[in-house]
């Protein structure tokens, strides 16, 4: 269902003396709940900080995910937003928010729902929409997020930008988001890094991402074990590996599969157990990569030439797409089953890697 307060204009927007954050906790007898990894920013100078992380927001327009008991979203009111969509899967929060909804007349707009099945491609008005080339659309997306949809959720949006739809369909829309500290080194970590992943590369690819601040675990209630990273992301005029989305996610999925060791025995996975030496060897020659770096040594622009090496090669052989090596590994693995009976070997190394 969705919550629209009445409509009604303010010259210079400041909020009535509400309640506290902590307050309205405990007169909505709020409680983070563990299994949905849910926890509360309660100080307002964090939450000013992260939103100020976001840019110029005076007449924006804003999406929250996930804003709870609506800490960073009074941060956003505050910063002179046209509209604030706030969209909230916990329906314990939302007569909270509907409080901050009325204190803010005609300026906020809630959406009970899952940001994972949200349609975002139709949350704001059509009139806000740039060309790619442009600068980013008035729009911000902000989100004190779960960890448990952290990850998930950005690889979504991160397909999105790859396809320019969902909230890219308006441009080039920015995200001021939070992660555990690791997710945040992993997302800006440069080759080389011990820190460098699958979801650097996917990241790094197709925008600029700024690893912003931390904030220390002991700010939240309850307090997590971890660290919080504030992480901002623009989306690139043009990604930096010209190619779809799956693909290059399949390649990059593919190098880290076994990440300490060189990087050919990753790539190895990209190709069925018949054909596998030569033609790792085939793409490793075109994309002109050394097979001994590790994975997280591999620079931008090898990977690059990895994911157009290998789009090359699926388009004289288009069975190689939608080879599955864990596919191949199940299969051997049920045939070594009806082995075992009779005294075959149990499983392979790599199996157990994987």
């Amino acid at each position: 269902f969705c919550l629209m307060a009445a409509p009604g204009k303010v010259a210079a927007f400041r909020l009535p003396p509400l309640p506290t954050i902590g307050e309205i906790i405990k007169l909505f007898r709020l409680k983070a709940l563990k299994q949905l990894s849910q926890n509360f920013l309660l100080d307002l100078r964090l939450t000013d900080k992260i939103v100020k992380q976001a840019g110029e927001l005076k007449n924006a327009h804003v999406c929250e995910v996930g804003p709870g008991p609506g800490g960073i979203t009074r941060s956003i009111l505050s910063a002179g937003v046209e509209q604030l969509l706030l969209i909230e899967k916990d329906a314990r929060f939302i007569p909270g928010l509907q409080m901050l909804s009325e204190a803010a007349p005609g300026k906020v707009r809630i959406v009970h729902g899952d940001i994972l099945t949200y349609k975002m491609e139709k949350a704001f008005p059509k009139h806000l929409k740039k060309n790619w080339e442009d600068e980013p659309p008035d729009i911000h997306i902000i989100g004190n997020l779960p960890f448990s949809v952290s990850t998930p959720l950005i690889i979504k949006w991160l397909e999105n930008v790859s396809k320019r739809d969902g909230p890219f369909t308006y441009g080039r829309t920015q995200m001021t988001l939070t992660f555990q500290k690791e997710v945040g080194e992993r997302l800006t970590a440069n080759p080389g890094s011990n820190q460098r992943s699958r979801l650097s590369v996917m990241a790094q690819h197709l925008c600029t991402v700024e690893n912003c601040f931390i904030i220390p675990g002991q700010a939240f209630v309850p307090k997590p074990e971890v660290d919080v990273a504030v992480v901002h992301f623009t989306p690139l005029v043009q990604p930096k590996i010209q190619q779809p989305f799956e693909l290059v996610e399949k390649v990059v999925r593919s190098v880290f599969h076994f990440r300490r060791k060189y990087c050919f025995r990753g790539i190895e996975t990209l190709f069925p157990e018949n054909k596998r030496l030569k033609r790792t060897e085939q793409l490793m020659m075109t994309a002109n990569v050394d097979p001994t770096l590790r994975p997280f040594q591999l620079s931008m622009s090898q990977f690059r030439n990895l994911c157009n090496a290998y789009r090359k090669m699926c388009d004289e052989d288009p069975s190689l797409f939608v080879f599955n090596y864990r596919e191949e590994l199940r299969q051997k693995k049920m045939t070594g089953s009806l082995l075992e009976s009779t005294g075959q070997p149990e499983q392979t190394e790599e199996e157990n890697q994987l």
